[in-house]
């Protein structure tokens, strides 16, 4: 009897997807259970000084500018919106860190101002100076793709660490603390488990 390769071809080819996609899955549950992001795309501001920014003004919050960015430590800017559920999930970790000594900058994505001030009243503003970016100019500039998205930028205004999801206190733990200290930076506010201070 002759094979007919034509006849088996499509079988094969969907043999050996699946296979591929069964072994993909399970190094990605594999990473996920170690606390490793699987969907984080590669940030291509990190080692470059921070993008320019032009933002408008957010309730009686001083108005977020580039000059912010350099002379004042290790500072946090957080892309963050009232239509955000995971901003909404971060906000009590953005706020301790703040509390702990942490400079923080809030730059409002697309969103509307009574929302976004109806937000910070609800939940408190842990911003040291904020601002809003209605058209999302500064986010393609910054490379934003979702919200919320947090960047790390040390004294000089370089980005030392972007991050795409909220900060979390398992974030804190497993990605972000790890991260800064191997680029010699640490956050106040944050333990050897890097758990925020309550």
């Amino acid at each position: 009897m002759r094979i007919n390769w034509l006849m088996v071809l499509p079988l094969a080819l969907t043999v050996g997807f699946f296979g591929i996609a069964g072994y993909q899955l399970t190094r990605n549950q594999n990473a996920l259970n170690e606390g490793i992001d699987t969907t984080a795309l590669p940030s291509s501001q990190e080692g470059r000084p921070a993008p320019a920014i032009a933002l408008g003004p957010l309730g009686d919050t001083a108005l977020l500018t580039r000059g912010d960015l350099e002379g004042n430590g290790l500072v946090m800017v957080n892309f963050w919106a009232s239509w955000c559920p995971p901003c909404r999930a971060e906000h009590p970790v953005l706020t301790e860190l703040a509390e702990a000594g942490t400079p923080l900058y809030g730059i409002n994505y697309r969103d509307r101002r009574d929302q976004a001030l109806g937000f910070l009243d609800e939940l408190g503003n842990p911003y040291d100076r904020i601002g809003t970016d209605d058209e999302a100019r500064n986010g393609r500039d910054w490379g934003v793709v979702a919200m919320p998205e947090t960047f790390f930028i040390d004294d000089t205004g370089t980005v030392v660490l972007h991050i795409r999801g909220p900060v979390t206190r398992r974030a804190l733990q497993d990605r972000i603390a790890p991260a800064l200290a191997e680029r010699g930076h640490v956050l106040p506010g944050v333990q050897g488990t890097g758990s925020a201070a309550n």
